[in-house]
């Protein structure tokens, strides 16, 4: 099982050779990925009407789709950031290590800041914007508290978590094809 990697009206995608792409993961047209980032199994980031950047030790996790506007802007994804599997990203901003839970839907226009937190299963709604050291949830998503410290911790460790973890999975998967 391969991955889909190709152009859109001739832009073909930059991926850094350091970033894990796992097998039947769907990466078109103007996109460019950092170093050490890792694209898991079953993701699509189509940038067709406009760009997507995703920086450097970035985890963009299983079944995750990342898309674009033609008149709104692209995607962009800073360094160090999580996002959890299933989720939508569609024409917005994930700072520095920003996280973003399973099945969560960041909408156009959206910024999700440094160390802000999206619960798992929210909808940031349109030009919503989650501030820095804050968690926010529900559908429409809403300021829920400040981050406790421990939370701030564990989005600290699990940007370079996933570093190794795909590194493991590309010297893995390396031996099979």
């Amino acid at each position: 099982m391969k991955n889909i990697i190709f152009p859109y009206k001739g832009i073909m995608p930059k991926i850094d050779d350091s970033v894990f792409v796992a097998p039947n993961v769907a990466i078109i047209g103007d996109v460019k990925i950092e170093k050490d980032s890792s694209i898991w199994y079953g993701c699509s980031i189509r940038g067709d009407v406009n760009d997507i950047k995703i920086g450097n030790r970035t985890n963009i996790q299983d079944n995750t789709v990342i898309h674009v506007t033609t008149d709104l802007k692209g995607t962009y994804i800073g360094d160090d950031v999580t996002i959890g599997h299933s989720a939508v990203l569609h024409a917005c901003d994930i700072h520095d290590f920003g996280f973003v839970g399973m099945k969560s839907c960041i909408m156009d226009g959206a910024i999700v800041e440094n160390f802000a937190m999206v619960a798992a299963g929210s909808l940031v709604t349109p030009n919503k914007v989650v501030k820095s050291y804050e968690l926010w949830a529900g559908s429409p998503a809403r300021f829920v508290r400040k981050l406790k410290d421990e939370e701030i911790e564990y989005i600290k460790w699990s940007a370079p978590h996933y570093v190794e973890l795909g590194k493991e999975h590309k010297k893995t998967l390396s031996s099979c094809y």
